[in-house]
């Protein structure tokens, strides 16, 4: 088999009508969306810690950390709990969680160049299927081992 016939599944969820992916392997599991414990003197996009059967995860609002829009939580908000580098979890908020999709490693397209001002490193690639187009994600950027040492000193 070759690397571009190579299956991988993909979660995909909703962010303000938009799809985005994360690799299945990733997700650790899904919860719906339940109030955080507040985690002073951290960036507006960690909305604070939820304790998962001992685990403190910072639980991370995608809008506010691609400078989208804010919306209110509603009951089909969920939060995607990922496992990413060295053994760390966190968790993600989503609109809504939508479908797992299998993809040939060869369908994923480059993240476009859209000049320096459009940050796309959180991006792994783009899946243009029949009906949408799904922006994957690379979850070991979302926070950064800086970011995640400064929760894990508080």
């Amino acid at each position: 088999m070759t690397a571009d016939s190579q299956i991988e599944q993909f979660l995909t969820f909703e962010l303000a009508g938009d799809s985005y992916g994360v690799e299945i392997l990733k997700v650790q599991e899904i919860r719906g969306w339940e109030p955080v414990r507040n985690i002073p003197n951290t960036p507006d996009f960690i909305k604070g810690a939820l304790n998962l059967r001992g685990s403190i995860v910072p639980i991370i609002d995608l809008r506010d950390r691609f400078g989208m829009e804010s919306t209110e939580y509603s009951p089909i908000t969920v939060v995607i709990v990922l496992c990413i580098e060295e053994g760390n979890v966190m968790g993600i908020v989503a609109d809504a969680v939508s479908d797992v999709l299998e993809i040939k490693l060869g369908e994923i397209k480059d993240s476009p160049k859209l000049g320096a001002k459009i940050d796309t490193r959180y991006m792994r690639g783009m899946y243009v299927g029949n009906t949408k187009m799904v922006m994957l994600l690379n979850v070991n950027k979302l926070l950064d081992p800086d970011e995640f040492e400064e929760v894990a000193k508080l």
